[in-house]
């Protein structure tokens, strides 16, 4: 399944509310669940983004429907992007 990093800022709202970050985690974990793909892991960063959560969707259209859906709630601005592990790498660099 593809893998797609998510770099995470909180809004004003997310930060105001971070205590409930756990409960927002959870409900975001079963979101992508429920479209057939699993959150991995999140890490909670230092510097210009707050947290990179790395995420399996089936296609781009779930990545995508999938940070949409995070975003409309308010608590965070989101940026994603596909990654291409090792293999998927090298198989791209051996068909050019």
């Amino acid at each position: 399944m593809p893998t797609y990093i998510s770099l995470m800022k909180f809004t004003e709202q997310g930060i105001r509310n971070v205590k409930d970050h756990p409960k927002r985690r959870e409900n975001a974990a079963k979101g992508i669940e429920s479209m057939g793909g699993k959150l991995l892991h999140t890490y909670l960063t230092m510097g210009r983004y707050d947290i990179v959560a790395i995420i399996e969707a089936p296609d781009d259209d779930v990545a995508a429907k999938f940070a949409v859906i995070t975003g409309m709630q308010g608590n965070v601005s989101t940026e994603t992007m596909r990654a291409l592990d090792e293999g998927e790498f090298d198989r791209l660099l051996k068909s050019l």
